[in-house]
């Protein structure tokens, strides 16, 4: 698998220098971010059929790839 789309510093690059320092100082946005991580994986590897699921599955991971999205961002946009 070369590049997982929706990377969270492919999705916020304005936020990159935050997304560090958040990162190391803040364990709640730590905690959102490697959940987000685990999620898009989970999504890239269903879409892909690296390991397949079914369709209601895929977009409930989805759905939870853009709520834990939203979330980072109104950390990123307000911190």
């Amino acid at each position: 698998m070369s590049n997982t789309p929706h990377e969270l510093h492919e999705e916020f690059p304005e936020f990159a220098e935050k997304m560090s320092q958040l990162k190391t100082t803040d364990a709640h946005y730590a905690r959102l971010s490697e959940e987000y991580h685990e999620v898009n994986r989970a999504v890239h590897r269903a879409e892909t059929n690296v390991e397949p699921t079914d369709q209601f599955n895929e977009e409930e991971l989805r759905k939870k790839r853009a709520s834990l999205k939203d979330e980072i961002y109104r950390m990123l946009s307000t911190a």
